[in-house]
């Protein structure tokens, strides 16, 4: 695929676009990364021309950017208000678009206008062969609805012009992974079910609603963050090396992993799982209400979830990836513990040995820190002594040259130039919809409620009970 030189950006007035989409886009004209001759055209529901839009725009930015800069990019800026359940307003978006055979669509609306957008846009001539189409999440709440998105957008769109966004796909520490893994040989040899005891991800956000109540209500902790990014997280950690690194090759390994992923059904989800809901409590010592609060009704919506699952191939057989996630957390904190088995038998008596353990750390800081032990210093009269330390890769340290990136702006910087590896396919999308639908039907057969906790804990007694039946505890 070649650079695009229109972008046309739905959602434009919303919180996406003011919060990341035009920075990132701004970030990248900064550095001379967009195409010179690249328009990006802005359209949403509310009423403004361009130069109103710009002013919009220009409030978005940073204010100690260059105004060369600023004004550089703000006239790249153009906008057309469209409605778009109304098809009659695509023809006038259309017109904005002169070369329409290098056009990227970014689709930042309600899933339940995807079918009427993508519908307009072919109408209106902007799902020709030139065309690519990015669509953010949620691609639907269940397996069903998400195939009938897929259908539309494939009735349009064909899958290699199709981009599906997963902003944690962006992120430099999750990009890492498959350098971490397939770039030395110091990992890779130990990376399976021979040396590794258990893996953890944990991500949590001390936020509550912020204003999405009735979004949040209608999805819950399982389908807004277990669904899309930890599953991604998880087959990043667990897939094979790939032939090469390109889209098909990266991506078939990811989809054989989310394929081997052992249901949660009926018979297993009250062991292998855990809702909860926060009630009022602290967050940096700060009071919160609890989420029916938060909400204004009461609700059964889980707002935390942890589960025991297992990858069924060669590599990961037997070994348990606990993953927690939950809104209200004491911290905001995205991580991964891989925890290696112990030495098989200690030569130094009586002395303690701590198994290694590899930290990842994606958010607030990233971080790759690998904990090992050594001799601690002395005489060692009585034995010798051992202590555990950690080797820390402080990413931000270590590459101090390099300014952090937002995640949105790889993501736009490779949709516009037609690279795909970092986005979802279609069957990736459904074999992580499969496997979450198992578990709510699970959680339906069995009447499970979520369970109540205070707010600025990480979920409810359950979720610890989850890993200490295996003797694990979980890294806080």
């Amino acid at each position: 695929m070649s650079a695009c030189t229109h972008l046309l950006l739905f959602g434009a007035t919303g919180d996406l676009a003011r919060r990341m989409l035009l920075p990132s886009l701004f970030a990248l004209d900064t550095e001379g990364l967009l195409p010179q001759c690249l328009r990006i055209i802005a359209t949403a529901r509310s009423a403004h021309d361009d130069a109103s839009f710009q002013a919009l725009a220009a409030d978005t930015l940073p204010e100690a950017a260059d105004p060369q800069a600023r004004s550089r990019f703000l006239a790249r800026l153009s906008y057309v208000a469209l409605d778009a359940s109304d098809q009659q307003g695509f023809a006038a978006l259309a017109e904005a678009v002169p070369d329409r055979g290098n056009l990227a669509i970014f689709l930042s609306t309600a899933p339940a206008l995807f079918g009427a957008t993508i519908a307009g846009l072919a109408s209106a001539g902007l799902a020709g062969p030139g065309a690519r189409l990015a669509l953010e999440k949620p691609l639907g709440d269940s397996l069903a609805a998400s195939r009938t998105i897929n259908d539309a957008v494939a009735a349009a769109y064909p899958e290699d012009r199709t981009f599906r966004i997963d902003h944690y796909l962006g992120k430099e520490t999750v990009q890492n992974l498959m350098g971490f893994r397939f770039a030395n040989t110091l990992f890779e040899p130990l990376w399976n079910a021979a040396h590794i005891a258990h893996v953890q991800i944990s991500i949590g956000e001390t936020v509550g609603l912020e204003g999405r109540g009735d979004y949040y209500d209608g999805m819950g902790a399982l389908r807004d963050m277990v669904q899309n990014h930890m599953l991604q997280l998880v087959a990043l950690l667990a897939m094979e090396p790939p032939a090469r690194l390109d889209p098909a090759s990266v991506r078939d390994e990811k989809v054989k992993v989310l394929r081997s992923l052992r249901p949660i059904d009926a018979a297993s989800v009250e062991a292998c799982s855990v809702r909860g809901q926060y009630t009022a409590g602290a967050i940096d010592g700060v009071a919160v209400p609890g989420y029916t609060a938060d909400l204004g009704r009461a609700s059964d919506t889980e707002t935390f979830v942890a589960l025991k699952a297992y990858v069924d191939n060669w590599r990961w057989k037997g070994v348990p990836f606990y993953l927690r996630t939950g809104k209200r957390a004491p911290e905001r904190l995205s991580e991964i513990i891989v925890q290696f088995r112990a030495v098989p038998h200690s030569i130094f008596g009586a002395a303690p040995l701590a198994a290694n353990k590899l930290v990842i750390t994606l958010q607030p800081d990233e971080n790759i820190r690998l904990s090992m032990m050594a001799k601690a210093p002395g005489l060692d009269q009585d034995g010798l002594k051992l202590r555990e330390l950690p080797l820390d890769i402080g990413l931000p340290n270590a590459f101090a040259e390099s300014r952090r990136r937002i995640a949105y702006e790889r993501l736009l910087l490779d949709l516009i130039e037609g690279r795909q590896t970092l986005f979802v396919r279609r069957d990736e999308v459904e074999a992580q919809w499969q496997w979450i639908d198992a578990i709510r039907a699970g959680w339906a057969a069995r009447g499970m409620a979520a369970r109540p906790h205070s707010a600025g804990t990480w979920g409810p007694s359950a979720a610890i009970a989850l890993t200490e039946r295996d003797d694990v505890t979980w890294h806080d």
